[in-house]
């Protein structure tokens, strides 16, 4: 959902709306439309690939684990050391996993600020440090409404009348003082609405709104699949397709009525039953706990430092002398 960085001449909006086309689809492109918050942290890889990268990522956010790639592993346990004090939010000098769960949403939602504050200036362009909805609308808007006539039978002209009041709705509903305009956070919240417990319904709606293609107000089965699969080849459905027409019947559509309604779409593509932060530190605690008192102190994680970080431990010798050799 996060519309930062999709388009330049083009409007955010409108290029987020071409982007998701179904014309463009491609026949058998499977569209992911269950989002999650803190969604860099995906789902757990199978056990046993005798991979740390997932655990590394989560935690420590995508970008800094492969900054501790390139480290010594000890300079990556001290920097870990470091890490370790800050998570251990009352100092008894143990790490629960509510501590980790925390530092690891903390984690995985950076991303989102950090996307935020690249695009901010973009956007503020009185720099009083907020973003009005009238500075967003000719940011993003401003040549389409400058020039209405270059576009006026064009495809684009129709999103563009699309999305001009839906980017509206979206922001009113971040705006939770209702000045029209937004600050960091309440920007944040409009670029990434999934990660915001009060823009919920907006996602629904929107997702309705996307899939919805007869205007009933609802999703029936071929629209769901129409969303994920097109059939421009003629071809067969593959085995996928027909597998996701199963979920819809046997789980997305709860009440049986052969459509789903915003209800059913919130409980598909906003799932309640399963919090990857959680999970990930209960995954952590459970194989660094020596004595099983299901909390860790900090030697217990140093001494399982390459779950938490890790670095090129084993060739780590052998990558410098090649850069060297390289060089």
């Amino acid at each position: 959902m996060a519309r930062a960085g999709l388009g330049a001449g083009l409007g955010l909006a409108l290029a987020l709306a071409l982007a998701l086309s179904p014309s463009r689809a491609k026949p058998t492109l499977r569209k992911e439309r269950v989002l999650r918050p803190d969604s860099e942290l995906g789902a757990r890889p199978p056990e046993g690939n005798g991979s740390f990268q997932y655990d590394h990522e989560a935690f420590l956010g995508r970008e800094d684990a492969r900054g501790f790639d390139q480290l010594s592993p000890e300079e990556s346990r001290a920097r870990l050391g470091k890490i370790v004090d800050r998570i251990d939010s009352d100092g008894d000098g143990f790490v629960t996993t509510e501590e980790l769960k925390v530092w690891i949403k903390r984690v995985q939602k950076r991303y989102i600020y950090d996307n935020v504050a690249k695009v901010w200036k973009d956007y503020d362009r009185d720099k009083d440090n907020r973003i009005s909805w009238e500075e967003y609308k000719q940011a993003t808007y401003g040549y389409y409404l400058g020039s209405p006539a270059e576009f006026q039978d064009s495809a684009d002209h129709l999103t563009f009348k699309k999305m001009l009041p839906r980017d509206e709705r979206r922001f009113k509903a971040a705006d939770l003082d209702g000045d029209l305009a937004a600050t960091r956070e309440e920007f944040t919240a409009f670029l990434h609405p999934e990660e915001f417990e009060h823009m919920k319904e907006i996602v629904v709606l929107e997702t309705l709104e996307d899939i919805d293609k007869n205007g009933d107000g609802f999703v029936d089965q071929d629209e769901y699949i129409a969303d994920m699969f097109s059939h421009e080849d003629g071809g067969p459905e593959p085995d996928w397709v027909l597998s996701e027409r199963e979920q819809f019947s046997d789980f997305r559509d709860l009440n049986k009525d052969g459509k789903l309604d915003q209800d059913e779409i919130r409980h598909w593509i906003l799932p309640q039953d399963y919090d990857h932060a959680q999970a990930e530190a209960r995954h952590l605690v459970y194989e660094s706990d020596r004595n099983k008192d299901e909390k860790l102190t900090k030697e217990e994680i140093l001494d399982n430092w390459n779950m938490f970080v890790g670095s090129q431990a084993t060739n780590y010798g052998e990558d410098l002398t090649k850069s060297h050799d390289e060089l």
